[in-house]
């Protein structure tokens, strides 16, 4: 009877391979484990950005404009961050998580701009330090993105695939979505770290005219 038993899971085992399952179901892991990095990678920006802001506004603080806006673009991603492997087998729910973070992404550039009109702010260690942070994470999140990208791709394209198509219904194995944002390499530019130049330097007043004889 367990001879049996174990002959049937075999012949099941080897049945569902050869329709796909074992492919789906490893691919499907791959893009949540990348999913998971672009999450990671979102949350390390949206971590910086309390003391980005908090800098910025001790030089700045008439720049209320774009301060409140970048603090409220993070209250926005804050929710949105939180969201499950599930999200990937919800179209709309992705564009609008990935709407929140493009949004957030150019209120930081912003942000980084105010500082080209305080050259004290500029030169602040905690700034310069926070800035090389941010643009040390914009790059992790599009290699993240990236390999989610193919991640994707790589699923989908099983998924399509007779007859990987009728095990993909028959288990729910959804496609997934990707990021399709226009102009994606536009919005993939991380910050430029570019502090300029230093506080402008006193120059010397000029040397008085000497009244030249009359000739």
């Amino acid at each position: 009877m367990r001879a049996r038993f174990l002959a049937c899971v075999a012949i099941l085992t080897i049945g569902l391979s050869g329709c796909g399952y074992s492919s789906l179901t490893r691919q499907d892991e791959e893009v949540k484990a990348a999913w998971s990095e672009v999450l990671n990678q979102y949350q390390r920006r949206a971590d910086l950005i309390p003391n980005l802001v908090k800098v910025v506004q001790g030089y700045a603080n008439q720049e209320q404009q774009v301060l409140i806006g970048v603090t409220a673009e993070r209250a926005k991603v804050a929710s949105s961050i939180q969201l499950t492997p599930e999200l990937l087998n919800n179209p709309e729910a992705f564009a609008r998580f990935q709407a929140v973070q493009a949004q957030l992404g150019s209120s930081l550039k912003s942000l980084i701009a105010v500082a080209e009109a305080y050259p004290d702010l500029k030169s602040n260690e905690n700034f310069r330090d926070l800035q090389v942070q941010l643009e040390g994470t914009e790059n992790r999140i599009i290699v993240a993105r990236q390999k989610y990208i193919e991640a994707v791709q790589a699923y989908n394209t099983t998924a399509r695939a007779l007859p990987n198509l009728l095990t993909a219904k028959m288990f729910d194995f959804a496609l997934k979505p990707s990021f399709t944002v226009a102009n994606e390499q536009t919005i993939a530019v991380p910050p430029s770290v570019d502090f300029g130049p230093g506080p402008a330097q006193p120059t010397a007043a000029p040397a008085p005219s000497v009244p030249q004889p009359p000739k």
